[in-house]
C-alpha cells in the first residue's frame, strides 16, 4: 500500500518537556522505530507536525536584538522542516529502514485572502499559566487562546491549496523512497506569479490530506499522543471511539485547534478517495494501520450479508 502518515508536533516534543534537541531526537528515534517496520512492505510518505518546534524559534528570534525584525513564520516553518526532517532521515536508516529516506523541504500554497488570517487558531509553541501568556501576548502582540488547561499562541492557519513540491515528491515515491515532507503543513506560500512566503502556519494533517489524495495513496494515517479520538472530551461522558464513518462526522464537532483537523483531514481524504484514514498513537502505529487501535474513519458502515 501506499501510505501518507501524518505525525504531530507533540507527538516529537510532549507537553512540558524542555525542548532541548536531546528530548526532541529521542522522540524522533522513537517515531523511527515504530515506523520502520511499515516500510518493510510499504511505501511511505512522511508529514510532521512543528508546533512545538515553530514557536521556539519565534521566540528566540523575538529576543535576538541582533535583529531588525524577527524572521516570519514561513522561514521558520523551513527551518523546522531542515532539522525534524534530518533527524527523522537518519533516524529512519538507523531503524532498519533499506529504502531510500529523503527530507524535501515544501513549500504550500495559500489563499492570500484567506479568512484564517483574521482569526488565528493554530497552537504553536509552549504552553503557559494565563497570566503569563497575557503579559506575553501583550509583549509580543500575540493572540493566545486556551489549550487545555493552560494557554499557547495561536496563528493564522489557512487552507493548504495545493503544494509546490508534489510533482516531485511523487516520482520520488515511484521511485521507491521514502519521503518526508510537508513538515508543519509545509512553508506556507501565495503564488501571484511569484512565490513569497506569508505569516501563517498551514495545518499538516490537512496538508497531509491534500498530498495523500494527490498520491492517489491507499491510506491516511494521523499519529499523535492521543490514542483514540474521544466523544465528549474532558467529561465524564468521554468514549473512545474505534470506527466512524463520513455520516458519523456530519453529527460530530470537535476543537478546532487540536482534533477538528484531524477529523477533517481525515473526512477529506475518505470522502476523496473512498479509502480508510485513522488517527491512533504514535507508539501504536502497526496496530492503527491494521485497524486494532485508534479511530478508524471509513465511508460508511458495512453490513452483514
Amino acid at each position: 500500500m501506499r501510505i501518507v502518515i501524518a505525525l504531530g508536533g507533540n507527538a516529537l516534543l510532549a507537553r512540558g518537556e524542555k525542548p532541548d534537541a536531546a528530548i526532541q531526537l529521542h522522540h524522533v528515534r522513537a517515531a523511527a522505530e515504530a515506523l520502520a517496520p511499515l516500510a518493510v512492505d510499504h511505501e511511505l510518505v512522511i508529514c510532521h507536525g512543528n508546533g512545538p518546534q515553530v514557536g521556539l524559534l519565534a521566540l528566540e528570534s523575538q529576543a535576538d536584538v541582533s535583529l531588525s525584525r524577527p524572521y516570519p513564520l514561513d522561514v521558520l516553518g523551513a527551518q523546522t522542516q531542515g532539522m525534524i526532517g534530518y533527524w527523522l532521515a537518519q533516524s529512519l536508516r538507523n531503524a532498519g529502514v533499506h529504502r531510500p529516506v529523503l527530507a524535501v523541504v515544501t513549500q504550500t500554497v495559500v489563499d492570500a485572502a484567506d479568512p484564517a488570517f483574521a482569526t488565528p487558531t493554530k497552537f504553536v509553541g509552549p504552553v503557559y499559566p494565563q497570566g503569563e501568556a497575557r503579559r506575553l501576548a501583550e509583549a509580543h502582540g500575540w493572540t493566545i487562546a486556551a489549550d487545555g488547561a493552560l494557554w499557547r499562541r495561536v496563528v493564522a492557519s489557512p487552507e493548504p491549496l495545493r503544494l509546490v513540491e508534489s510533482d516531485s515528491i511523487a516520482r520520488l515515491v515511484d521511485a521507491g523512497t521514502v519521503v518526508v515532507c510537508g513538515g508543519g503543513g509545509g512553508a506556507p506560500v501565495v503564488d501571484d506569479g511569484r512565490l513569497s512566503g506569508v505569516e501563517a502556519v498551514v495545518d499538516k494533517d490537512l496538508t497531509a490530506a491534500l498530498l495523500a489524495i494527490e498520491l492517489k495513496a491507499d491510506r491516511l494515517i494521523l499519529l499523535t499522543d492521543v490514542p483514540a479520538v474521544v466523544r465528549d472530551f474532558g467529561t465524564p461522558d468521554a468514549k473512545p471511539l474505534h470506527t466512524l464513518d463520513l455520516d458519523d462526522l456530519s453529527h460530530l464537532e470537535f476543537a478546532a485547534g487540536s482534533m477538528g483537523p484531524k477529523v477533517e483531514a481525515c473526512r477529506r481524504f475518505v470522502a476523496a478517495t473512498g479509502h480508510a484514514a485513522a488517527i491512533g498513537s504514535l507508539t501504536a502505529a502497526a496496530a492503527v494501520l491494521d485497524g486494532t487501535e485508534g479511530t478508524t474513519v471509513i465511508t460508511a458502515p458495512t453490513t452483514s450479508p
